[in-house]
């Protein structure tokens, strides 16, 4: 089965850190997924830029575009980033979300990939 891990963190987290100490968080999440990786366990995985003014929200309704520049104030939490993994099970992708650096310092929601129809 596949499931997505995404990063969720708080607007303005990374904006406390120094710019060290942004690369080792960087560097810590980088080997984990690398690690995936080598297990055959990771399909992909990429960071987020932080929502800012070259964010948008797209809705169309009724036929009519409505679009919503950020940033996005009203976020609680924003995407940081994700890893795809594939072949593994629920109970395999949640051990994984434990093991995973970004949950020390951010929530990893675990979700399975499935059709857009039920």
């Amino acid at each position: 089965m596949a499931y997505l891990l995404l990063i969720m963190e708080e607007p303005g987290q990374r904006a406390t850190r120094s710019g060290a100490e942004g690369r080792e968080v960087f560097d810590r999440m980088a080997k984990w997924g690398t690690d995936l990786k080598r297990q055959g366990k990771l399909k992909a995985m990429e960071s987020l830029a932080s929502p800012n003014q070259d964010s948008v929200r797209v809705q169309v309704r009724a036929g009519k575009p409505s679009l919503v520049d950020g940033p996005f104030a009203e976020a609680k939490e924003m995407v940081g980033g994700f890893f795809l993994l594939d072949g593994v099970t629920r109970e395999e992708a949640v051990a994984l979300a434990k093991e995973c650096p970004a949950a020390q310092w951010a929530t990893v929601e675990v979700r399975q990939l499935g059709p857009c129809y039920t």
